[in-house]
């Protein structure tokens, strides 16, 4: 038997003894509040019942007609509790201000053995409260918490009991009434609360602390999930989560299925006991120049395409991009190249209606040797433009003539549109006043900010 079943089967037991204890006393006390508090603990003897049934049924295994397990059997006991202790909260409320409103009030026998039996329940109550605090605690259960909520409930009850037997027992008879109409009060504001809390449940109302864990955890493993959908219900304690992710659209089978691994063991990690079903989308359409490069890596033998753009002719979509391909094919072979890329491209992309290259011989590696070369004129060059020095200058000497590495320092607020179009001056000034020069490189960085 789970530790859940046999916490369960203590308070029936429990619950069973002080029913009788409470009833026989308040009876023959003449004790409304202690009667009240009987069948305020009738109610728990018939919720510990139904949760010691609920949780044999809730400990069933997931079957064919019940695929997401028998959680929800707790909520229904709690319910049904909580709609009787509603019931019995009303017809206490109503005898309790009926003896209130009475011109002459019912003597009560406030004796020694009365006392002593309220204490003995008080006791009970706060032993009950405890233990299936405890226990629901550790795992989880909504039956269990219940009963814990309501035992602490009546143990405020006896409290409430015993203040107005002592009321009574210093000749202030309404006393005794009062107590019991604190008690109805109790049950009824008890019973309001179950009531809420388990038709959330059962009308399966997403659980706010619970989905903001979840997002949380999705959301931590980083841009490469992209979260679509959560939808998220709880039963017996448990949470369940239906995820929908989109990964990148080029990405593997196994890709996808690593990324909902990911996505169950971050929710799993978030939640303890979740289960968690993930259903994996291709993300959004990538941009046109990554559909290119999609389509040319397909190609064989296509090394590097730039300088993609796209315009509208007559109605027409056309698309231009240079292709580099290495310098010692033939211009038959490049050619044949350059209509697999076209061809591949129309097929990627439908609304393109005609493809147009621009093939570039891809400069293949040589030997550079590093000389002295105009550095007083790219460094006053520089300067001009930037009023700062570069930060790396370098010449070298290589298969096609001198050429110059140079790093510039711009502002960090420097737009990257600024920062090309500065770099591009400085090129063309450069190849300006020192002609020999082959080529030049630019690499603009940004400034250290400063220390505070």
């Amino acid at each position: 038997m789970s530790a859940q079943r046999r916490t369960a089967l203590v308070s029936v037991g429990v619950a069973s003894g002080l029913v009788i204890l409470k009833l026989v006393v308040g009876l023959s006390a003449n004790s409304l509040g202690l009667v009240s508090e009987a069948v305020h603990s009738g109610t728990d003897l018939v919720a510990a019942l139904l949760t010691f049934l609920a949780l044999g049924v809730a400990g069933r295994p997931a079957d064919v007609t019940h695929q997401y397990g028998h959680g929800k059997a707790e909520h229904l006991a709690a319910l049904a509790e909580a709609t009787f202790l509603a019931v019995v909260s009303v017809l206490i409320a109503f005898r309790a201000i009926e003896r209130l409103s009475a011109s002459t009030k019912p003597t009560v026998h406030v004796t020694w053995y009365v006392l002593a039996t309220v204490g003995v329940v008080i006791v009970a109550d706060a032993g009950r409260a405890y233990l299936s605090w405890r226990v629901a605690r550790q795992t989880g259960s909504a039956a269990l918490a219940s009963n814990a909520l309501h035992f602490g409930s009546d143990l405020a009850g006896s409290i409430a009991v015993l203040t107005g037997l002592l009321l009574a027992r210093a000749s202030h008879p309404g006393g005794d009434a009062l107590a019991a109409l604190f008690v109805a009060v109790l049950v009824l504001a008890a019973a309001a609360r179950l009531i809420r809390v388990n038709v959330d449940v059962l009308m399966d109302r997403a659980p706010a602390s619970a989905e903001a864990a979840a997002r949380a955890a999705i959301a931590a493993l980083g841009p490469l999930v992209e979260l679509r959908r959560l939808r998220m219900r709880q039963a017996g304690g448990r949470q369940f989560a239906d995820v929908v992710i989109a990964v990148a659209p080029s990405a593997a089978v196994g890709q996808g299925h690593a990324a909902a691994d990911a996505v169950e063991q971050a929710v799993e990690h978030a939640l303890p006991g979740s289960d968690v079903v993930v259903h994996v989308e291709p993300g959004s359409v990538p941009d046109l120049r990554e559909r290119v490069h999609a389509a040319a890596a397909a190609v064989p033998g296509m090394r590097e395409i730039h300088n993609v753009s796209l315009v509208e002719v007559h109605g027409r979509n056309e698309l231009s991009l240079h292709v580099k391909l290495p310098g010692g094919m033939t211009l038959a072979e490049a050619h044949d190249a350059a209509e697999r890329l076209e061809a591949a491209i129309r097929a990627a992309i439908p609304s393109v209606d005609a493809v147009q290259t621009h093939l570039e011989p891809i400069g293949e590696l040589s030997e550079g040797v590093e000389v002295a070369g105009e550095g007083a004129v790219v460094e006053r060059i520089v300067l001009e433009a930037t009023g700062s020095p570069p930060r790396e200058l370098r010449f070298l000497r290589t298969g096609a003539g001198v050429v110059v590495y140079l790093t510039l320092v711009l502002d960090p607020t420097t737009s990257l549109d600024q920062a090309h179009t500065c770099a591009s001056e400085i090129e063309a000034r450069i190849r300006a006043e020192a002609p020999e020069i082959g080529d030049v490189v630019v690499h603009t960085e940004p400034a250290a900010k400063p220390q505070a």
